[in-house]
């Protein structure tokens, strides 16, 4: 045995004072939390992982929190339930503290202090009309067809099904839901039109080209095979599950139809943030610190891919969940590509809510009759302002930053407005400052005052 001299081996005495002083000062960087046991909801999707990596890794507990995760049904159930205060919170779609604070559907207020993940989803078709759109476009029938597929191939196909008096049918999992957004925006790229909700049709299919409906994300693959939908926007893993049940084709990611979009987001009553304050941060800094692990390496991804598999989370084939959760995405069988941006947790700031993000959504809602009338870029500003609360996110980054748990860096320096976006597939620029003007450059959406003067710019107008 190597010895050291000079070094006088601690008494018992001595470690038991060390041990108290080093659990003294733990004990004070914890926050005074309001709420200690706390209940939250989530999707089985691969999108819920800051959530369970936040339990799983003991991120809740170092913050002094202990944390129960319960699969919900479905996104209202789910939503319904945060309201009632039955959960504490609930891995949300983007869309939902929006929708519900500006009353679509449900009235509540509800707000987010982390976004959860950027990227995620898919669009997946049936292998009939993968079929189809390779004989409209035969340059899909390559082994490796060239990406991102517009809907361009589909729009023949949508027709002949709407000269035949049944129209194609495609799944999202709820009316606010980036998918449901997603697919629309894909299909009027294309000058598709996938239906406007009115006062009248709260199902969003007046004046429809392709019929939306809604569809529990788990039950998709089922739902296409049985031939109920020909197509379906969601999540991972039911793309990929898509793929090895050998029943249909993602045709194209929401990564390639928005770079690095925003997808879900930490959701919870602006009551019990109020009634809660400490607990939202702390909870919030156990998120972000998920986020960071998620991103870190490799073998993290792999090891949250084993996690996420068991069945009271995902209770999908490590297999499957893998194929898009460790930088790769496969289309067809064999089609298989390098996407590491396919899902991010924390990189490109993945976790910070910007405003810009739910300016997009709340455009979204608008250009397809959600928001029946016209409202002045102010209102888009402070109903942004309302929902996403980065300064719950800010209190918790710089206790991490405090703590030596993340780098200052690693907090985006914004006023919550990303720059004006070129990312999109239809080449058209987004700037969540002038949501206005955005929205006029569309031709397939509700026209607006600003439709005439946004028109002069014709590099950025959709074409229908």
């Amino acid at each position: 045995m190597i010895r050291f001299p000079h070094v006088r081996r601690p008494s018992l005495a001595m470690l038991a004072l060390v041990g108290a002083m080093h659990a003294t000062f733990a004990a004070a960087e914890l926050l005074p939390v309001e709420k200690d046991e706390l209940k939250f909801g989530f999707i089985k999707l691969t999108d819920c992982a800051p959530l369970v990596i936040a339990k799983e890794k003991g991120f809740f507990e170092e913050e002094g929190l202990f944390v129960d995760l319960e699969a919900q049904a479905n996104w209202k159930i789910l939503l319904d339930r945060v309201i009632s205060g039955e959960l504490d919170g609930a891995h949300m779609l983007a869309g939902q503290p929006i929708g519900a604070t500006i009353g679509i559907g449900t009235q509540a207020d509800v707000i987010t202090p982390f976004s959860m993940d950027l990227n995620g989803n898919g669009i997946t078709v049936s292998n009939e009309i993968w079929e189809q759109m390779q004989a409209n476009d035969p340059a899909l029938a390559a082994d490796t067809p060239p990406h991102p597929i517009k809907a361009d191939a589909l729009k023949p196909i949508v027709e002949e099904y709407k000269t035949l008096g049944d129209p194609l049918r495609m799944g999202m999992v709820f009316p606010v839901s980036t998918h449901n957004y997603e697919l629309r925006y894909w299909l009027a790229a294309s000058g598709i039109r996938p239906g406007y909700y009115t006062a009248g049709d709260t199902t969003g299919t007046t004046d429809a080209d392709v019929l939306l409906s809604v569809t529990p994300p788990p039950q998709m693959p089922a739902t296409l095979e049985q031939g109920t939908i020909q197509g379906y926007c969601v999540g991972e893993p039911w793309n990929q599950q898509a793929v090895f049940r050998k029943i249909g084709v993602p045709v194209v990611t929401n990564y390639e139809i928005w770079k690095n979009n925003p997808e879900k987001v930490f959701g919870i009553t602006e009551e019990w943030a109020e009634e809660n304050p400490n607990t939202a941060v702390a909870v919030t800094k156990a998120l972000i610190r998920a986020g960071r692990w998620l991103d870190e390496s490799p073998a993290n991804r792999l090891e949250a891919v084993e996690i996420l598999s068991r069945s009271e989370y995902v209770g999908a084939d490590e297999e499957v969940i893998a194929s898009s959760m460790t930088g790769t995405f496969e289309f067809e069988r064999g089609d298989k590509r390098v996407m590491p941006d396919f899902n991010v947790f924390y990189r490109h700031h993945a976790t910070y809510p910007f405003y810009s993000d739910a300016v997009w959504f709340l455009t979204q809602m608008r250009r397809w009759g959600q928001i029946p009338e016209e409202k002045p870029d102010s209102w888009y500003d402070e109903t942004a302002k309302k929902v996403y609360r980065p300064d719950i996110y800010r209190k918790a980054a710089d206790d991490l930053v405090a703590e030596g748990k993340i780098d200052a860096s690693e907090i985006p320096e914004t006023d919550g407005y990303k720059p004006a976006d070129s990312g999109f597939i239809d080449g058209v620029v987004y700037d969540g400052r002038r949501p206005n003007e955005y929205l006029a450059r569309f031709a397939v959406g509700l026209q607006s005052a600003t439709q005439t003067a946004a028109a002069e710019s014709p590099q950025d107008t959709v074409n229908d």
